[in-house]
């Protein structure tokens, strides 16, 4: 049973590190969270640990906590509940945990469910979100702020932790300075779990539930692969989820290998337009009409519809006119002319879609705009027209779409979300034991064996960035303080050896197939590729800085030598001027 590598520690110690800042001025985001702003680090240590200076919670008292499950559910969801009941009666049996039933509306609501031992064992290591269900997806309003205060008052909770993704976290970051500010007992607790693995930062190495979704994806991409090659005349365009960013994609292409993939990141940063990104398909196909291969897989992301530029003005648009309440019948009137003839130049079913009212978060319904069968309407048009023109010679194009999303989100989870989810669990509840609020609970050197993951905590906080948000042509403004998503770095280690071998991957056709989920066994332990190649223990470096700085201290003390001094203070002076450049020049983007 997944967990049962995990290693219970029989008391909480924890090592308080130094405090936190962001890249962004104290005065946006410390302006707005005075009480919850710059909190330290914390690492929690083993029994073997020896830290000095580390805080030891032995008497551990009941406690009452509340978790809900916000945005949409992601594989392993469930575990996490598990690892926080066990953690909870392991410390004292006489604690409690309520689970809201409904999501945030049965957090509002007050409908509490008592997790008990055969709730937990009925829902251990399954899919889905069923032990609790979910509703809406955001705790953002004064009147859902304050009946979430009301709750956790009137149910004389200790901490409430939330389960979700980015938009949920930044929600769980103001609750716990509403509280703080209420002087409310609660504290509030964040978990990342989102199957987008787009909550990533340098204290968040992996979401829960994305190792899962893109095992899973990869597996059905695969097998269309497979069919492709047998059946070497069709052009499988396949939409995945990931609307903000295409990490789901990125992973699923390195694990599959199909021919190609384009990622909204790359569309976005070099401005193509549709036109262009139909001619890039449209030029790949030719160039393997040439070798006789009239077959191929395409991986598109959800969110590359909203990448290309003038599609991403005309939702903008379109996005303004919903805002001022004007109907859908009325929309395409209403748009400017240049976005207007962009909207007739569209399928029908394509400007039915883009004019979906938005999500609760005001963005559009991408789940719902069918990119794929867009782009292979174009390309079937385009290179029609070009073997009317004589310009391409080869066999009919023929296109088969497919949309993989509810497929995986529904998914057992793997045995890494199974395990990561679990331990995430456990520290949840070591972050209330140590007394802390507004913290995310983390895990570091994840794609090392769980014997030597690092648990701790980092301030929600930390994480927040402010940017600049366009609404609607004509009008911006200073977005406030929150978590963000986090794009596929196309500098990073994942995208370059996805482009190391995109020329292979287009034209030798070396389809890979990782097989369906393993829960034991060699295959058992494999982790998301991208997670294995990038360097990611931010916090263990922090960690090794703080020691060296500490043996710098032990080293240089009154009564050493001068040449002890002099190295000291060279090396010193070189380091602070080398940061400081660094600091004013700010982080690469």
């Amino acid at each position: 049973m997944w967990g049962s590598r995990v290693r219970v520690e029989s008391r909480v110690r924890v090592e308080f590190a130094d405090a936190t800042i962001t890249s962004n001025p104290l005065d946006s985001i410390g302006r707005s969270f005075p009480l919850t702003y710059g909190q330290p680090l914390l690492h929690f240590l083993a029994e073997s640990d020896n830290v000095i200076d580390a805080h030891v919670v032995q008497e551990l008292t009941p406690i009452r906590v509340g978790v809900v499950f916000c945005g949409r559910q992601s594989p392993g969801g469930h575990n996490v509940i598990c690892g926080l009941h066990e953690a909870i009666k392991i410390h004292n049996p006489k604690s409690t945990l309520l689970g809201f039933v409904g999501g945030s509306e049965g957090l509002f609501a007050q409908k509490t469910l008592e997790i008990t031992k055969d709730v937990v064992s009925a829902y251990r290591n399954q899919g889905g979100y069923d032990m609790l269900g979910r509703t809406k997806d955001q705790i953002r309003t004064n009147e859902q702020v304050n009946a979430a205060l009301t709750t956790c008052q009137a149910l004389k909770l200790d901490g409430l932790v939330i389960i979700g993704g980015v938009t949920s976290n930044t929600d769980a970051a103001q609750l716990a300075e509403t509280f703080a500010e209420a002087k409310c007992q609660t504290k509030v607790i964040g978990v990342p779990v989102t199957l987008y693995g787009d909550l990533k930062n340098q204290f968040v190495e992996a979401d829960v539930g994305f190792d899962t979704i893109c095992k899973v994806n990869s597996q059905l991409i695969s097998n269309i692969c497979t069919d492709a090659l047998s059946a070497e005349k069709y052009y499988y365009f396949i939409r995945l989820m990931g609307s903000s960013a295409s990490h789901v994609a990125l992973e699923c292409a390195l694990q599959s290998q199909p021919n190609m993939v384009i990622l909204g990141e790359e569309v976005a940063s070099s401005k193509l337009t549709l036109f262009d990104v139909t001619k890039r398909i449209c030029d790949a196909v030719q160039a393997r009409a040439e070798q006789d291969k009239y077959h191929g897989v395409i991986l598109l992301p959800e969110g590359l519809i909203e990448s290309i530029p003038e599609i991403h003005a005309l939702l903008q648009e379109i996005r303004g006119l919903h805002s001022r309440g004007v109907s859908v019948d009325n929309i395409s009137s209403l748009l400017s002319p240049w976005a207007s003839a962009l909207f007739e130049f569209l399928p029908p079913f394509i400007k039915k879609q883009l004019l979906l009212s938005p999500a609760s978060d005001n963005s559009a319904q991408l789940s719902q705009i069918e990119t794929e069968k867009l782009l292979a309407q174009l390309v079937e048009a385009e290179m029609s027209l070009r073997s009317k023109q004589g310009t391409y010679k080869g066999k009919k194009f023929n296109a088969i779409c497919h949309f993989f999303g509810y497929q995986a989100r529904g998914s057992l989870p793997s045995q890494f979300d199974c395990d990561y989810a679990y331990v995430l669990g456990h520290i949840c509840y070591h972050l209330l034991a140590a007394g802390v609020n507004g913290y995310m609970a983390t895990v570091t050197n994840l794609k090392q064996p769980v014997s030597k993951w690092c648990c701790g905590g980092a301030p929600m906080t930390a994480m927040m960035t402010v940017k600049r948000c366009l609404h609607f042509p004509g009008s911006s403004s200073i977005g406030k303080p929150s978590i963000n998503h986090a794009a596929v770095d196309l500098k990073g280690k994942p995208y370059a050896m996805l482009m190391c071998s995109a020329e292979k991957f287009l034209m030798e056709d070396l389809y890979r197939n990782p097989g369906p989920l393993q829960f034991e066994g060699p295959g058992s332990d494999a982790k998301a590729i991208s997670l294995c190649i990038e360097d990611l223990d931010y916090m263990g470096r922090i960690k090794k800085l703080q020691d060296s700085l500490d043996k710098v201290r032990r080293m240089v003390k009154p009564g050493c030598s001068q040449e002890v001094l002099k190295a000291a203070l060279s090396s010193m002076a070189s380091v602070t001027e080398i940061l400081s450049l660094i600091s004013i020049r700010g982080p690469t983007p």
